[in-house]
């Protein structure tokens, strides 16, 4: 499932290239064809993400709220503004004129590109090859030499500019709101570092963990505990933390659960200036390349199963929580 940081990363694509721009709103599937037509002809004002949950907003309140979910996932095609960020994670395999995560900014040709597609511009969410307009291209015959591209499989919804065309396929949700609306939703999801730095934020994930009998592999998970955390993520903190995944929140110390907060803070802003979920630290240049360039190479436990640990050698356990994949050392996390 995408993770905090793709729908960060998606919100900021839509900040740069449809925010202030009058969008032709389109359902090529027909699923959100009501929808489509509400939002057709009017302007974007705003690009909003908080957690896992995506908010544009129009002129005349109106807002599209989007839940990418297991399958959901962005492509976007034409003239892709890019801001620093953006350009940073910019790149997608066998694709010209698209770039990777730069390395050395004194060097612009010292980039690195996922094998998997994670840091792309140009499709955001879903991990699945399939996703890649340029496979479905080839596979479907359709053509990339036009704007706006023919709709290629399910689009739910196509934002359209002058420049830039934004399709959507397979998300969890996908509706109209009003302001009242979005704010009833914010109001439940548990707090985003990205939006919210400071004090009051780590004070209320820590309150509400420290009060909770539920294992705190769960309660990483839970949106409305703290937004933003998938199970790539969660894998990973809790093995930062050496911390067993099964230890009910009430009894994880008030320290290690602040620690959580801040390496949460600082991964997932890692995450949105990569493009990519890094979750190692400390590594050389050459590891830090090899990390970039493949998952196996950037992960402490995350799918790495039966294979023995970084740091002690224990295999690493794979077991179900929460209907999830869990990933974890027993001995460093005992």
């Amino acid at each position: 499932m995408p993770e905090g940081h793709s729908v960060h990363r998606i919100t900021r694509q839509f900040e740069r290239n449809f925010v202030g721009h009058v969008v032709r709103a389109s359902s090529p599937q027909g699923r959100f064809a009501q929808g489509a037509a509400d939002l057709d002809g009017r302007r974007a004002t705003d690009a909003r993400a908080v957690g896992k949950q995506m908010f544009l907003g129009f002129e005349g309140d109106r807002w599209l709220r989007v839940h990418l979910g297991m399958y959901g996932a962005w492509d976007f095609a034409g003239d892709i503004l890019m801001d620093a960020t953006i350009a940073s994670a910019n790149g997608r395999m066998g694709q010209t004129n698209q770039r990777g995560t730069f390395l050395d900014s004194a060097n612009p040709d010292a980039v690195v590109l996922d094998s998997a597609g994670e840091n792309s511009i140009t499709s955001i969410g879903a991990p699945r090859k399939t996703r890649l307009r340029m496979s479905e291209s080839e596979k479907e015959g359709a053509t990339l030499d036009t704007f706006p591209p023919e709709p290629i499989g399910q689009v739910r919804v196509r934002l359209l500019t002058e420049t830039v065309c934004a399709d959507l396929r397979g998300p969890t949700a996908c509706e109209v709101l009003d302001p009242a609306q979005v704010e009833a939703i914010v109001a439940k999801l548990g707090p985003d570092p990205l939006l919210d730095p400071g004090p009051a934020a780590e004070e209320r994930f820590t309150t509400v963990v420290r009060r909770k009998p539920t294992p705190i592999g769960l309660l990483l998970m839970d949106q409305n505990v703290v937004a933003g955390i998938g199970n790539v993520y969660r894998a990973e903190l809790l093995f930062r933390a050496r911390l067993n995944p099964h230890t009910p929140g009430r009894l994880v110390p008030e320290e290690v659960v602040r620690d959580l907060w801040r390496d949460w803070a600082k991964l997932l802003a890692i995450g949105v200036e990569t493009g990519q979920m890094m979750t190692m630290d400390d590594l050389d240049p050459e590891a830090y390349r090899a990390a970039m360039a493949s998952r196996d190479d950037r992960h402490w436990v995350y799918k790495r199963e039966g294979q023995p640990c970084r740091v002690c050698g224990t295999n690493i356990v794979l077991e179900e929580m929460g209907a999830r994949k869990l990933y974890w050392c027993p001995r460093c996390q005992a």
